[in-house]
């Protein structure tokens, strides 16, 4: 029992980290354009994230049923898998780079349940649906497929909305331009926010349902007193997805929103600041670009990496302008950091959990 709540304390702390680590998802653009203040955007991203946080449930049942096998995941495995994407997004966000919450804790789940396995066997590679043209569940198609494809949309989709935007406003003086678009961020500002919640929010409710499924199944939860019963999970039966409670859906949405609450400057820099000058008109397209690549994964329960997304479509957007604009050395350290998120969260989680069996803490 007091494992099951170990896990729940790591979750949300996980939750607090991504808040803060992801809050340059939404605020960097509006904060370099100085459309809002720093606190402005702040208080705004975090009343989004709540917002967007309690919308669906699509992301969080990938994450507990759609990416390992659910009968693996003690509460063991489950605490290395967060610790190794802790640990990940704590080193990311010291050097200041934008790297993926999402990612991390889809590498700290595969690396501790390999490690609990022995093999490979345990992760959920590709797994169809009869009479649907999409995949349903798997890595390749849920993380894999999109964490290639949702970054170049961005980049694809930010070079060709402001290319249309400068197409339709070159008649336009640039005070007037500025003056539009600096009421026009506030609104994609706040639908990037919306998304965000919609995405990131949701991997950990999936996280904690996984957690009181196995725990339920493992019969730590059978002695329970009336008042905690609501803890008790059913685990789904074939073909089906793990129920997410409406408590976990709130417990998580504040959580959330009080780590976006805390800011998270050292990335709102990188993004806002070094790699490419911003007005109004690029976060505005930047912003709108990543919302929609985000709000369409949301609903086919794909957990994207938003921090991918908007620093795809600020490149996509800072390319339009002219491809120097861009600066070079900054866009590489966080391409590194993209590649590398995976393999080093699941590494991590992989020796923890391996760490844990010598030890003689896990089975």
């Amino acid at each position: 029992m007091t494992l099951i709540f170990v896990v729940i304390l790591i979750a949300l702390v996980f939750e607090y980290i991504n808040g803060f680590h992801d809050t340059a998802n939404s605020i960097a653009t509006v904060v370099a354009t100085k459309v809002l203040t720093p606190r402005q955007a702040v208080a705004m991203a975090a009343i989004t994230n709540l917002i967007g946080a309690l919308w669906g449930t699509a992301v969080a049942k990938t994450i507990a049923s759609g990416i390992i096998d659910a009968r693996i995941a003690s509460q063991e495995v489950l605490i290395c898998a967060l610790l190794g994407a802790v640990i990940w997004n704590l080193i990311t966000w010291y050097a200041g780079l934008p790297s993926s919450s999402s990612h991390a804790l889809v590498g700290g789940l595969i690396g501790a349940a390999v490690a609990a396995a022995g093999d490979f066997s345990v992760v959920i590679w590709s797994e169809r649906v009869p009479g649907y043209w999409y995949a349903s569940k798997g890595v390749m198609w849920k993380v894999i497929v999109p964490m290639i494809a949702s970054p170049l949309s961005g980049f694809i989709l930010g070079f060709s909305i402001m290319g249309l935007l400068y197409m339709l406003l070159r008649n336009w003086k640039p005070r007037t331009v500025n003056a539009f678009f600096g009421k026009a961020q506030m609104m994609s500002a706040a639908g990037m926010g919306l998304m965000h919640g919609t995405n990131d929010a949701q991997k950990t409710m999936g996280i904690i349902a996984l957690a009181l499924a196995a725990g339920t199944t493992e019969g730590r939860l059978d002695n329970l007193p009336q008042w905690l019963s609501f803890l008790r999970v059913d685990t789904p039966g074939a073909g089906q997805d793990l129920a997410i409670a409406v408590w976990i859906k709130v417990t998580c949405a504040v959580v959330m929103a009080a780590g976006t609450a805390a800011g998270g400057w050292r990335i709102i820099k990188t993004l806002g600041h070094k790699m490419v000058r911003l007005q109004p008109i690029n976060g505005f397209a930047a912003e709108t670009t990543s919302a929609m690549i985000i709000g369409l994964a949301s609903h086919y329960g794909i957990p994207v990496s938003t921090t991918h997304n908007i620093s795809a479509a600020i490149m996509g957007v800072g390319a339009a302008k002219r491809l120097n604009a861009l600066k070079w050395t900054v866009v590489e350290r966080m391409v590194w950091a993209w590649v590398l998120t995976i393999p080093v969260a699941a590494s991590i989680a992989y020796l923890l959990t391996r760490l844990f069996m010598v030890l003689g803490l896990m089975r």
